[in-house]
């Protein structure tokens, strides 16, 4: 199905180049495999490559003041935004919006592998525990 949401002539490109950096090293052991700022590739989000295999593993309770987008690669997760509680498997995402707290862990079996997506050209954090 062809799409067509907006007119292309609506849009000025603003004069940046495509460019390209690297998020990870896919040899490197450990849960946080990498991280890049969005303002080296002159974007608006800052990307991050987290995963790990031990069940009940995760990172901390922390906020952000921005959305973060967290896409499951691999694996399940168990995701605590505020007061909900949300499971999620491989080709899911979920939206931890801005100023509320949130943390994951992995459900097992197995490896998670998510790509964690903050929507600031740089990651910023309180970690809360």
């Amino acid at each position: 199905m062809a799409r067509r949401d907006f007119d292309p002539a609506t849009v000025k490109p603003d004069g940046r180049k495509a460019a390209k950096a690297t998020l990870f090293d896919p040899t490197t052991e450990g849960a946080w495999r990498g991280s890049l700022a969005g303002d080296i590739l002159g974007g608006a989000v800052t990307v991050l490559a987290y995963g790990n295999d031990t069940p009940g593993q995760g990172p901390r309770l922390h906020v952000h003041p921005y959305d973060e987008t967290f896409v499951i690669l691999e694996g399940r997760a168990r995701f605590f935004v505020g007061d909900e509680v949300i499971e999620a498997g491989a080709g899911e995402a979920v939206l931890g919006p801005a100023g509320v707290p949130h943390r994951f862990e992995n459900m097992g079996p197995g490896r998670l592998q998510t790509i964690d997506i903050h929507h600031s050209p740089r990651w910023v954090q309180t970690d809360l525990e």
